[in-house]
């Protein structure tokens, strides 16, 4: 990517941001659907910190195995800390972001530690205790909402800190209810080994797809759990600037997404859990209203 003074060229600049674009509103619908309603001067740097966050989700399928996962993460890390070899600028992802953290003046290290955080995903480990979910939505998705805060307030403290941890174990949560099917398929449990073992469900009993009443049981469990952060959320949202607001639009989703879980024919391990688009959008809408 062409450089100038050690900066990436406006051109390739463009390039990059675009790339973040268009790979979260392919990879992550409903974050690109709510940064649509963000200032238009923050969009570009919320798309890339999607992208990153995206391209990390993704490393164990992009991988072979755990130890080649661990090399791209490890990249990651450098590219972050100024380590890495060769021209960085040269991943369209990691240009975006790098222009992201310049110009909104973002600390590095809640990147690091969200990449720390999907070292689990490469691995089969059992998700312990449901304050372990809880600590890996909070450095994963609770993070993303505290940085889109900072960007939208182009640097400044939006407040909120509190409310970002709630809001990103509510939208952590949901989603991987959400992608529970899928993460059975690859082998893949987040489902909190205390709870199962409440209801007497096992690893197998997941990853083999037998489900079963316990299963549900132990969902239902963890949608209360949703909830209850998304309470704390509304709670403590008037500790958020007004500026920062929209940083936390896709919160709005989250409970239409418990609630068709809800449904009698919903199986955790075969139902599909999504919206209509006019639906989410309607959703965004109004909750971008709310927040001016």
């Amino acid at each position: 990517m062409p450089e100038v003074e050690g900066r990436t060229t406006e051109t390739g600049l463009a390039f990059a941001q675009s790339h973040c674009e268009d790979l979260v509103r392919t990879g992550d619908p409903d974050r690109y659907y709510a940064t649509l309603f963000a200032p238009a001067a923050a969009r570009p740097h919320l798309f890339a910190l999607y992208a990153f966050s995206l391209t990390i989700a993704r490393v164990r399928e992009a991988a072979s195995n755990p130890l080649a996962g661990e090399i791209r993460l490890q990249w990651w890390r450098d590219a972050l800390q100024g380590e890495a070899r060769g021209d960085v600028r040269a991943n369209p992802v990691a240009a975006a972001l790098e222009e992201a953290i310049r110009v909104n003046r973002l600390g590095r290290q809640p990147f690091v530690d969200l990449i720390d955080a999907r070292v689990f995903d490469l691995y089969e480990d059992p998700m312990p205790r449901v304050n372990d979910l809880e600590g890996y939505c909070g450095e994963t998705a609770s993070a993303l909402f505290r940085l889109a805060s900072l960007v939208i307030g182009n640097g400044t403290e939006p407040g909120g800190a509190g409310a970002a941890g709630h809001a990103g174990v509510a939208y952590g949560i949901t989603g991987l209810l959400r992608a529970l099917p899928w993460h059975a398929r690859s082998g893949q449990v987040y489902l909190p080994a205390d709870i199962l073992g409440r209801y007497g469900v096992t690893r197998e009993d997941i990853v083999t797809g037998r489900g079963g009443p316990g299963l549900r049981r132990a969902c239902a469990d963890l949608r209360d759990l949703a909830r209850q952060h998304l309470k704390a959320f509304e709670a403590a949202r008037p500790t958020i600037a007004p500026s920062a607001g929209a940083a936390f639009l896709p919160t709005a989703l989250v409970e239409p997404y418990l609630a068709a879980m809800e449904r009698a024919s919903y199986d955790p391990l075969n139902t599909p859990v999504e919206l209509p688009r006019w639906r989410r959008l309607w959703r965004l809408w109004r909750a971008a209203r709310r927040v001016g």
